[in-house]
């Protein structure tokens, strides 16, 4: 799987379905090579596959018939790791990719700051 293919499992049947799919993601221009995260890559999917045990002991404590209110301060735990990641993953797209366009100059500094508001617009919503 790439890194552009993560994938989120899709209600109970445990099928896997790409992640830009379901977000309704898109190619962007200039969006190949090395992202603001490549150089602390491995480090990302060490504190992803942490996250990915929270929600793996979701489902047990679930499974197990564990007390509401247990479970509910799981998933609030749950939710602040990605968020934090999300935030990690933003800045270093503002000190890379941002920072890159803006040097460039021209038309895509632009396009590069509307995109990150509209990340940060999603990221709001949640």
């Amino acid at each position: 799987m790439t890194a552009s293919q993560t994938s989120v499992t899709s209600g109970s049947s445990g099928e896997a379905a790409p992640a830009a799919a379901a977000a309704g993601s898109h190619e962007h221009p200039g969006a190949a090579g090395p992202h603001g995260y490549s150089k602390d890559k491995d480090a990302h999917l060490k504190r992803l596959r942490r996250i990915e045990g929270q929600i793996r002991g979701l489902q047990r404590m679930v499974e197990e018939d564990v007390y509401c209110i247990d479970i509910l301060t799981q998933v609030s735990a749950s939710t602040k790791a990605l968020q934090s990641f999300a935030l990690q993953l933003l800045e270093e797209h503002l000190r890379h990719c941002v920072a890159h366009a803006a040097r460039e100059g021209g038309p895509e500094i632009d396009a590069k700051v509307e995109e990150a508001t509209a990340a940060i617009a999603r990221m709001l919503r949640t």
